[in-house]
């Protein structure tokens, strides 16, 4: 399995566990995971991500099951040179979650962003949330991303890949009906937080989009990588589409596009 969504580093409201690489590492091979988009974790509130993508890069380089997804401010003045050395490095992908960033979701930072990213060949990962607003400390105030602003991102660019994490069945649903078929082609949506039995949005989501949108994500160390394992284990899933679903759209997506000229 490729899980597309898992967080190396410390978190800024509690002690979280196993956030080491090679606590990430013991959980992986507990789970059957055999390679992992990895971003930094602290990054995401610091006020230039930047500055933790080298740390993010290095860690990547030793470890092959890491896959880096860095992290990129698009208000900042050296964002573009930040992509281009992210680019070099061979990232998997670039991350910007705009309501860490203080930045409007649709607005020109995040467009100039998707046009970019849509440029060089790789896909661009957004969150919906990282945490349960119910658990929430009472300095995480930032804003969850809107289904509105994925689908801004979509027409924005005709050759932007979107990955979604952390996004339930109606922000799914609500982007997915929402956009023309070929919009919806380009968004994926990792299954950390869509519900499996007794309410089987997973099931209903498979059944109507099919399992070429979906790919297996976690949010560990945040969330148990065991749930989305056990969501898929739940399922009577044909095995391609069991495959689909943990390795081969992530295949896909590690595969640099090419842009029309």
């Amino acid at each position: 399995m490729i899980d597309v969504s898992v967080f190396l580093g410390s978190y800024p409201w509690r002690r979280v566990p196993g956030t080491s690489p090679e606590a990430v590492l013991a959980a992986m091979d507990r789970v059957g995971i055999t390679a992992a988009w990895v971003s930094h974790l602290p990054s995401i509130f610091w006020k230039d991500p930047a500055e933790g993508n080298e740390w993010l890069f290095e860690v990547a380089a030793k470890v092959a099951r890491f896959h880096a997804v860095a992290a990129i401010h698009p208000g900042l003045p050296h964002w573009e040179k930040d992509l281009h050395e992210a680019v070099d490095r061979g990232v998997v992908a670039v991350r910007a979650d705009p309501g860490y960033l203080g930045l409007a979701p649709t607005g020109g930072e995040m467009l100039r962003l998707v046009a970019a990213v849509a440029a060089a060949g790789i896909p661009l990962v957004s969150a919906v949330r990282l945490e349960d607003g119910r658990g929430r400390h009472p300095l995480g105030v930032a804003p969850e991303l809107p289904p509105s602003a994925v689908r801004a991102w979509l027409r924005h660019d005709a050759c932007a890949r979107i990955v979604i994490t952390h996004a339930d069945r109606g922000f799914i649903e609500e982007v997915h009906y929402g956009s023309t078929p070929a919009e919806a082609a380009r968004a994926w949506w990792d299954i950390s937080w869509t519900w499996g039995p007794p309410d089987d949005h997973l099931e209903l989501l498979l059944a109507t989009m099919g399992a070429s949108r979906f790919l297996f994500g976690s949010g560990q160390p945040l969330r148990i990588p065991e749930t989305p394992a056990a969501r898929l284990d739940l399922l009577d899933l044909a095995p391609a589409d069991r495959e689909t679903i943990t390795v081969g759209n992530a295949q896909q997506l590690s595969t640099r596009s090419t842009v029309p000229a």
